[in-house]
């Protein structure tokens, strides 16, 4: 008796692409006025098209269309072969192993992003489409949930008028979260007043503050104004290794009942790994302590547990893959600590991504990060899923639940190809050097504490 297989991938596409950004602050510099996204598309026999999306870069879109001769002619129910073979036999990068991470400078996030993640993505997206399930079925052990929680991700932002650069500038304000999140904003007042705007707007209960951009005092006064304004919040603060222990034992060791977690704290110092400090510094705070700088893989996640380093493994599917970051929550649930997922500038596709993902991770999981609300109103897709009252309702839908506008693919791909080429790539420092002259990356220094 013949046996019928699912249908098999007939193209795959890889569409390098540019969206807008503004000039958010990290410890890396300044955001560009562009970021940039790969997009993977697939067809099967059926008509069908899988999608998934990844970070920006050449180098990215390189390794993506390496793997075209990998999916073109297989099943998509062969998914895990597929990614197998390309991690086998694929392109890869090479020169840093993304240990720079642990002194984090952004332009490292392409050593460890897994960009056959988007491959993935797309292949389970036409899956869940032939089986009528959405992807978070056919993840792990299935569903967990029916609604994600988000975290408001508060950035500081500088001033776009102090730059030639052509950040985007909101014409059209549909309410105050489109007026602030092009502002200069670099007081406890103003993360407040965004802080806010994005509760009326998307109904967010909790938020995170990136810091490594102020003194840390400064930052905490922020983290106080926030807690004062929202005092049934949870909140937390991601200075991405920025402060020495001594400083951030300083810092958070009186505000226990003002902060939820601490989000990569202390990095390196005195010949002693970043793993080995922060469990100092758990020690000393009683904080929880979460990463996505200390255990961005399985090897790192190892000595991070042995060292009891940290409580929560904020394991984004780009880094992880989509399989290995739901690994990693059945992992983190029955050893009694707990998932949750960064985030980077990243396009709609991701966000549903995330959601399903989330829907999927087993136990009780932290809000996820998302940079989709800087990026709102930049859709790739007709039904791009929304937060309301803070969460993300999981669709029913097979696949995603989501389908790409071509039209509208073909817009971010243009802009793309029109951009300055050093714009592809990313580097915060070209920015940075609006409002610092000639300033470098320093893991140990706030980007503006020169």
């Amino acid at each position: 008796m013949l046996k019928q297989g699912s249908p098999k991938v007939t193209k795959m596409n890889v569409y390098p692409i540019a969206g807008y950004d503004s000039p958010t602050l990290t410890l890396s510099g300044c955001h560009a006025p562009f970021f940039t996204r790969n997009i993977v598309v697939l067809e099967d026999e059926t008509g069908n098209r899988g999608i998934g999306e990844i970070h920006g870069g050449e180098a990215i879109t390189n390794m993506l269309e390496s793997y075209i001769s990998f999916v073109v002619g297989q099943e998509i129910a062969d998914y895990r072969n597929v990614i197998t073979s390309i991690r086998k036999n694929g392109a890869s990068m090479t020169g840093n192993d993304g240990e720079g991470l642990q002194e984090l400078d952004l332009k490292n996030l392409k050593f460890v992003v897994q960009a056959e993640a988007a491959v993935e993505c797309a292949m389970l997206d036409l899956l869940g489409k032939f089986l009528n399930k959405p992807m978070c079925a056919l993840l792990g052990d299935g569903q967990q949930r029916e609604e994600v929680e988000v975290l408001g991700y508060l950035f500081y932002i500088a001033d776009p008028m102090k730059t030639d650069l052509p950040y985007r500038i909101e014409t059209d304000l549909k309410d105050d979260w489109d007026c602030v999140r092009r502002q200069e904003t670099l007081t406890p007042e103003g993360m407040v007043k965004q802080a806010k705007a994005l509760e009326a707007r998307y109904g967010f209960k909790n938020f995170k503050v990136k810091g490594g951009v102020l003194k840390g005092t400064e930052e905490m006064e922020a983290v106080d104004a926030l807690h004062e304004a929202f005092p049934h919040a949870r909140i937390n603060i991601d200075p991405n290794g920025a402060w020495s222990l001594a400083e951030a034992i300083d810092l958070c060791k009186d505000r226990l009942e003002t902060i939820s977690y601490v989000e990569d704290p202390c990095g390196p110092e005195s010949g002693f790994s970043s793993r080995e400090i922060m469990n100092e510094f758990k020690t000393a705070t009683r904080h929880q302590v979460a990463t996505n700088m200390i255990a961005t893989n399985w090897r790192q996640f190892y000595h991070a547990l042995n060292s009891k380093a940290v409580d929560i493994v904020l394991a984004d599917p780009h880094f992880w893959t989509l399989n290995g970051s739901v690994r990693m929550a059945q992992v983190l649930n029955d050893w009694g600590m707990t998932w949750g997922s960064h985030s980077n500038n990243h396009f709609d596709i991701t966000l549903a991504t995330f959601a399903q993902c989330a829907a999927a991770a087993p136990g009780n999981i932290t809000p996820i990060d998302t940079h989709w609300i800087w990026q709102d109103g930049q859709e790739l897709c007709d039904d791009t899923i929304k937060i309301q009252d803070g969460v993300i309702k999981v669709t029913d839908k097979p696949g995603l639940g989501i389908e790409i506008n071509m039209d509208k693919l073909m817009e971010a791909h243009g802009l793309y190809l029109s951009m300055d080429p050093k714009y592809r790539d990313r580097d915060d420092a070209i920015a940075m050097q609006y409002f610092i002259k000639d300033w470098t990356f320093d893991s140990k220094k706030p980007c503006f504490v020169r």
